[in-house]
C-alpha cells in the first residue's frame, strides 16, 4: 500500500466513524462480544482459517495453533468484555456521554502490529472499536494473514463494523507510508524498543501514541513443591508455555528460578526436559529462523564448554534444535535464543529470587509460578500466574500497568448540572 493509500484509508475510516459514533455504544459492544464467541468456537469459519493457514504463514505447527487458540480466547467472553468496559470506563453510559466522566475514542487510531501470534492481533483490533473508533491495522511482517480474519470476522456479526477496519500492508522501511499512518489521531505500536521510539518520533505530540517495546516472561519454582509429583506437574504445566507459540510472545518463559540447592535445579531441569520432549510429540514446533537456529546451536556449545570446565552446568536437548535446557550454576539471566531454549537457575530464597529478577524489570511482562504458598511479588511484571497459563492472560490483562482501554481513550468530566 502507498502513502497516498494510506491517506485515502484514513479519510475513508473517518467517515466511518461518524456513522459508528452514531450508534449507542452497548450495541457496538454487544457486536463485539459476538466476535469474541465466533472466536471461541473451534469450528468456525475464524477458527478453521486459523489453524489450516497460519501455521503457512507464520510458521507454527497446526496443533500449537488449535491448541494456543483454544486456551488463549477460553475466557474472552461477551460476559468478560462487558466486565472490561464496566471496569475501566464506567459502562456504556460512559461512552454515550450519560455519565459524569465521559469517555470516547479517536476518530481514527492506527496500530502497527508486530510479533505472530493472533490473539494479541484480535485484542488490539476490537479494543479501539470498543470506543468507537475505526482502525487502520499495518499488519506484521510475520503474520499478513490474522488481521484479515478479524476483519472477515466482523462482518460475519455486522457488516458496519467491518468498515471501520482497513488493512495497510507495508515495508516498515517505507518512511513515506510510516508518514502517513503517523497522521492517525491515535497510533499503537508493538515492536523492539529501537522500533517504538522511531515511530514514536514521527507522532506528533498533539497526536496519542501508545507503545509497547519488548518483554519477556520467565517462571519460578517455589520451595513448596517438594514431592517428585509437586515438580513434575509444575514442569508439565511450564513445559506447555514454552511449547505454545514457539516462545514467540511476550508471555513466553525464557528461563526458570529454582528457589533450592542444586540438586533441587537438577532435578526440575531434567524433569522439565522430560516433559518439553513429551509436548513435541503432541506439540511439534514449527519451523525457525536460520538465525534461531544458530543461535540455540551456539549456546548449546557455550554451556557445554562450561560443562566440560567443571562449571557445574548442563544440557539438556531434543532431537536437532527441537528443545533445550540449559542447568546453570548461578543465578545470572543469560541470552535466551527463543525456539523453546529454556536455562534453569538456582537461587537460595525468596530474597536471592527478587535479586536475581531485578535486573529484568523493565522488561518483565509476567511470571508463571508454582510451589509457593503465596505468589511471589516480582517487580515489573504486570502478570503473575499459575504455570501452565502464562499463555491465557484474562481479557483485561494489564498489560504493561496500563490496562486495555484507558490508553487508547479520551476523557471528560462533566461537572455543570
Amino acid at each position: 500500500m502507498s502513502a497516498a493509500e494510506i491517506r485515502e484509508s484514513l479519510a475513508e475510516l473517518r467517515e466511518a466513524g461518524r456513522h459508528l459514533r452514531r450508534r449507542r455504544a452497548i450495541e457496538t459492544v454487544n457486536a463485539l462480544g459476538q466476535v469474541l464467541e465466533l472466536w471461541r468456537d473451534p469450528g468456525s469459519p475464524p477458527r478453521d482459517a486459523l489453524a489450516k493457514q497460519l501455521p503457512e504463514v507464520a510458521g507454527f505447527t497446526e496443533p500449537v495453533v488449535r491448541e494456543g487458540l483454544a486456551l488463549g480466547v477460553a475466557d474472552w467472553t461477551r460476559e468478560a468484555l462487558q466486565a472490561l468496559v464496566a471496569a475501566e470506563l464506567g459502562g456504556p453510559a460512559a461512552l454515550d456521554g450519560l455519565a459524569p466522566r465521559s469517555v470516547s475514542g479517536f476518530d481514527v487510531t492506527a496500530v502497527v502490529l508486530a510479533g505472530s501470534l493472533p490473539t494479541p492481533t484480535l485484542l488490539a483490533i476490537l479494543a479501539p472499536l470498543v470506543l468507537r473508533s475505526p482502525v487502520l491495522v499495518k499488519p506484521a511482517s510475520r503474520d499478513p494473514l490474522t488481521a484479515e480474519v478479524v476483519r472477515r470476522s466482523l462482518a460475519m456479526v455486522e457488516p458496519e463494523l467491518a468498515d471501520c477496519v482497513a488493512i495497510a500492508p507495508f515495508d516498515r522501511d517505507d518512511a513515506a507510508c510510516v508518514e502517513a499512518l503517523a497522521e492517525a489521531d491515535c497510533v499503537v505500536a508493538s515492536g523492539s524498543d529501537e522500533t517504538i521510539a522511531a515511530l514514536a518520533a514521527q507522532v506528533a505530540p498533539s497526536r496519542r501514541f501508545v507503545g509497547y517495546g519488548h518483554r519477556l516472561s520467565v517462571a519460578a519454582l517455589g520451595p513448596d513443591a517438594r514431592s517428585a509429583e509437586d515438580v513434575d506437574r509444575a514442569m508439565a504445566d511450564l513445559a506447555l508455555d514454552v511449547a505454545l507459540w514457539d516462545q514467540q510472545g511476550c508471555l513466553s518463559p525464557v528461563a526458570l528460578w529454582v528457589v533450592g540447592d542444586a540438586g533441587a535445579t537438577q532435578r526440575a531441569a531434567e524433569s522439565l526436559a522430560a516433559r518439553l520432549d513429551e509436548r513435541e510429540a503432541r506439540l511439534p514446533r514449527g519451523a525457525v529462523a536460520d538465525e534461531t537456529r544458530a543461535r540455540i546451536a551456539q549456546e548449546r556449545d557455550e554451556a557445554e564448554m562450561r560443562a566440560a570446565a567443571g562449571e557445574g552446568v548442563a544440557v539438556h536437548a531434543g532431537e536437532g534444535t527441537r528443545w533445550t535446557v540449559v542447568v546453570e550454576a548461578d543465578a545470572r539471566p543469560r541470552p535466551a535464543p527463543l525456539g523453546r531454549f529454556v536455562r534453569v537457575h538456582p537461587v537460595a530464597d525468596l530474597g536471592a529470587l527478587h535479586r536475581a529478577l531485578s535486573p529484568l524489570a523493565p522488561h518483565l511482562a509476567g511470571v508463571g509460578v508454582a510451589g509457593f504458598a503465596a505468589p511471589p511479588r516480582v517487580a515489573g511484571a504486570s502478570r503473575i500466574c499459575p504455570l501452565g497459563s502464562l499463555q491465557a492472560p484474562p481479557l483485561a490483562w494489564c498489560r504493561d500497568g496500563r490496562g486495555v482501554l484507558p490508553p487508547l481513550a479520551r476523557l471528560q468530566d462533566r461537572l455543570i448540572p
